[in-house]
């Protein structure tokens, strides 16, 4: 049997314990057909087998996100203008005067999610005036979290938000001395207010949506991304949400593999979503593209604890149990994999009761099942989940809020939060992912380099010797480990003969990069079942074929998703008209630095106290911060 493409002279990671490091595969139908050196691969060359040079370079198993929202943030994508990873706010309220000034009437401008205060260099948020300043007659949303989200004074008008406006339960519009709305919305502690208010925005058409969805799954194949978990989400309805991803795998189109929850958008009505659903839905109706996993995140609205750390723990009502019991019992009843919002180790105690209840009448007897976040979870909570066989996904959360954990319940609490070794150590399964698009990023190196360097992407040192992981169990946990969790563990998550020929070549090799590095980390080539879906850099003859950005106007067009300083926009110089990357010009810089040249980025994130003007390194050696 003969290949159909052989990748040789690489650095693979296999993540197979039997077989741990290669430097060749050989791919067939879809699925690794051999797995071993050079000389062993190339045996399975025929005159129609494409050979591809890998020059050395890292190779891994795509990486599997077990808890993220792609199908909600495709439909999305195109609309929100991303600061994940941008290093200043002066960047950030740079590029949200460039897309005000692009953006059409009535459309809004969004920044929605994946970035934090503490990852700016000013290490503080914009403030309204600033917004309204950039923004006066443009609707201009920024959601910060699941904790705030700023709305300017025409955002404001656009939803209608006045001084006699009510806040939902759990939430606040925050209101002046004259009783008018200044444009502050507050999770206290419930992040309803906060996607309602969201969800009032203008949507785009069906076929932009289609579009918009492609460079969402696009931009995950960038990073080495091949498979998600789709977690549901709110205003996430089902089937009519679900169009647009169903008419991609139709027409042949995905390039990322998705397995779906269901997640029921009916306070006080969850049950009777569900028993429609366990009617009319298959379970793991679908193939290897596309694929029905159960139910969840949101099983009942009452059993819904937001990980809000700017705010106290909330406290779960006493209908609770009794609601969330029923729909466990029908779901168990018929054998539907579950997984359950929790953050909190006092939930998680009474959603184990209850689960424990209802295995007492009907057994679980190895159905699949799954706490998501878990992030205060003990030890007793760890050995309760292993005794009724469910599985922990854990999700970068705290890379983004580890300062407000800290300084809510200190730092010998955040050590251990979430305590993923010990999860680890007690046999549970774990599998890691990001809670994309509205708190934590998309981008899954984030979450290598908070989980193997223990920082968050503030800097801050959460996680020492004793907590933090390795390289090589980090990936695990986002390759192999995940699989699991879509009960696919037989069919990915590993470079293994026989298994789905899912790959990332990597521009630089996760193993030995400096910790700062690994944020940085992104594919050269991604695979999926044996299709090249996302090229660059040495491997670009290899790219399919572009796609164009729906709307015009979209920010998607011009900063393309996470920010990267070579992929920022590109002007033209009035002289030569040879293209000039802006990023010095988006620092005004005048001239490089003596000690760090043009690399900007890199100084913001040193730890070098170049502000304190009266020590050297201020006063005579690092002119960075003089823009």
């Amino acid at each position: 049997m003969k290949a159909d493409l052989i990748f040789f002279n690489g650095l693979i990671h296999t993540v197979d314990r039997q077989n741990p490091q290669a430097t060749a595969v050989a791919i067939r139908d879809g699925k690794f057909l051999a797995v071993g050196d050079d000389a062993t691969v190339i045996q399975f060359t025929s005159d129609q087998t494409t050979c591809i040079d890998l020059k050395k370079k890292r190779v891994i198993p795509g990486l599997n996100d077990s808890h993220t929202h792609l199908i909600r943030g495709g439909l999305n994508y195109n609309l929100e203008l991303r600061w994940d990873g941008v290093p200043s706010l002066a960047d950030a309220l740079r590029m949200l005067k460039e897309q005000v000034d692009r953006t059409p009437s009535p459309q809004w401008v969004r920044v929605v999610g994946g970035w934090t205060e503490f990852q700016f260099a000013e290490r503080r948020l914009p403030t309204l005036d600033e917004i309204n300043a950039i923004a006066p007659d443009t609707p201009v949303f920024i959601l910060h979290l699941y904790d705030r989200a700023f709305l300017n004074r025409a955002a404001l008008r656009a939803v209608g938000y006045t001084r006699d406006t009510p806040a939902p339960p759990g939430g606040q519009i925050q209101k002046d001395a004259r009783g008018e709305p200044t444009g502050l919305i507050l999770a206290t502690p419930n992040a309803l207010i906060l996607y309602s208010t969201l969800a009032k925005g203008p949507k785009l058409s069906y076929e932009h949506q289609v579009n918009s969805t492609r460079h969402f799954m696009k931009e995950l194949n960038r990073f080495g991304i091949t498979s998600v978990i789709d977690a549901g989400g709110g205003f996430q309805n089902f089937p009519d949400d679900y169009r647009v991803i169903h008419d991609l795998h139709q027409n042949e189109q995905l390039t990322v593999r998705i397995a779906y929850n269901l997640f029921t958008q009916r306070p006080k009505q969850e049950y009777e979503d569900f028993e429609q659903w366990t009617k009319s839905v298959q379970l793991h109706q679908g193939d290897d593209l596309y694929r029905h996993n159960g139910a969840g995140e949101m099983l009942v609205f009452s059993a819904a604890d937001f990980e809000d750390f700017v705010q106290p723990r909330p406290n779960l009502p006493e209908t609770m149990e009794a609601e969330l019991e029923r729909v466990i019992r029908l779901l168990v009843e018929h054998r539907w994999p579950f997984r359950l919002h929790a953050t909190y180790n006092e939930s998680i105690t009474r959603f184990l009761t209850v689960f424990e209840k209802v295995n007492r009448d009907i057994p679980f007897d190895g159905l699949p099942w799954i706490f998501d976040h878990a992030e205060t979870i003990d030890e007793r909570n760890i050995e309760r989940v292993k005794a009724l066989g469910g599985g922990i996904a854990i999700q970068s959360r705290m890379a983004f809020q580890g300062e407000y954990f800290t300084d809510r319940y200190g730092a010998e609490a955040a050590r251990h939060t979430p305590p993923v070794k010990r999860m680890l150590d007690m046999g549970v399964p774990v599998g890691a992912g990001s809670d994309a698009t509205r708190v934590s990023s998309y981008n899954p190196w984030v979450t290598l380099y908070w989980l193997s360097a223990g920082k968050t992407v503030g800097g801050l040192q959460i996680y020492n010797e004793t907590t933090r992981l390795s390289r090589e169990t980090a990936l695990e946990l986002y390759t192999r480990g995940s699989a699991w969790f879509s009960s696919e563990q037989d069919k990915k998550g590993m470079i293994k003969t026989g298994m789905l020929a899912d790959l990332a070549v990597l521009d630089r090799d996760y193993f030995s990069v400096e910790e700062e590095e690994i944020k940085q980390i992104e594919a050269e080539l991604t695979v999926l079942g044996g299709r090249i879906v996302y090229a660059k850099g040495d491997f670009s003859s290899f790219a399919p074929p572009s796609i164009p950005v729906l709307p015009d106007w979209s920010p998607t067009k011009r900063y393309n998703g996470y920010y990267s300083p070579a992929g920022q926009p590109v002007t033209l110089t009035p002289v030569s008209s040879a293209p000039q990357a802006t990023s010095p010009a988006i620092h005004q810089c005048v001239g490089s630095c003596g000690v760090h040249g043009h690399q900007h980025d890199l100084a913001r994130k040193s730890t070098v106290p170049v502000s304190n003007y009266t020590a050297f390194w201020g006063a005579l050696g690092c002119s960075c911060f003089a823009f």
